[in-house]
């Protein structure tokens, strides 16, 4: 089921609100509404633990060649706007801890993934103003390949690392393109919900699919299929340059407060994907032969 974001303040007030949301498809979502369950140790550190978080999320941004400079710098902003957004804000307070734990890293290659930010506790607006102002400061870099396998093995050792204890643990992968370097991308996602780890996406499609970026048709339904999982994970596909630094904040905003989508789509695994999972690796090597 193909999912089109509409995004705006009715949204927010929406997601905020807790009920559903009118003038918008809700995003695609993996397997069926969350239940978000905590184990007994999370219900312990919730109760008791001053690290307890409601959740920790981990941001892994597409920084490969296909993503141009603009693109890159309008990620970056979007991500430092939309943490110290009121709206963020009033999602954060509104949580059973009051505040969340975030790390983000850029990607490409299997072997390329570079933390900006380690593990930062965001529980109010001077916390997301430092945050914010960290991802700011770095400067922009690009590198060669895509390899969502290689950022979501990245990213799930992280969770170890996380001081904070989170009642859900998140990965949000952002991308222009599908998988071509690396191990097959479902194996790593696999991997990653037999954790119960959620992988939510943010397909960007800003740019007409080209040959020469290795851009594919329907990288939402690629995302959606091949990509994301776990309890309430979904899809926001960019579409407009416009709307980049909304998309981004609407995503955080959900996964934050930790929303059920009102339209869910069940992935059924005995069907076959609408894009095939390696359909990056087969483009790579009708290009390369190899």
């Amino acid at each position: 089921m193909r999912l089109l974001f509409s995004i705006g303040a009715v949204l927010v007030a929406g997601v905020l609100a807790g009920g559903d949301v009118a003038g918008f498809a809700a995003p695609s979502s993996k397997f069926g509404p969350p239940k978000f369950e905590p184990t007994r140790q999370q219900r312990q550190a919730a109760d008791g633990d001053a690290q307890s978080v409601d959740v920790e999320l981990i941001l892994a941004v597409d920084v490969s060649y296909s993503m141009d400079m603009d693109e890159l710098a309008i990620q970056r902003e979007g991500y430092a706007q939309a943490i110290q957004s009121k709206e963020f804000l009033q999602a954060l307070k509104a949580g059973p801890n009051g505040r969340i734990a975030v790390t983000y890293f850029e990607w490409a290659a299997s072997s390329d993934q570079k933390i900006i930010i380690p593990w930062r506790l965001i529980d109010g607006p001077e916390t997301a103003d430092a945050v914010a102002a960290e991802i700011l400061k770095t400067p922009i870099r690009r590198a060669s390949r895509t390899s969502i396998s290689g950022a979501i093995g990245f990213a799930m050792p992280l969770f170890d690392e996380d001081p904070y204890h989170g009642l859900r643990r998140v990965i949000d992968i952002s991308g222009d393109g599908p998988n071509n370097n690396g191990g097959p991308v479902t194996v790593a996602r696999d991997l990653a919900l037999e954790k119960g780890i959620i992988i939510n996406g943010l397909p960007i499609m800003v740019k007409e699919p080209s040959y020469s970026t290795m851009d594919i048709d329907n990288l939402d339904y690629y995302y959606e299929d091949c990509v994301i999982g776990g309890p309430g994970s979904f899809v926001i596909a960019i579409k407009d340059r416009e709307k980049f630094k909304e998309a981004i904040r609407t995503k955080l905003l959900m996964e934050v407060a930790g929303r059920t989508p009102t339209v869910v789509h069940v992935a059924d695994k005995d069907k076959e994907p609408r894009v095939s999972c390696l359909i990056g690796e087969k483009i790579w090597s009708d290009r390369w032969g190899r």
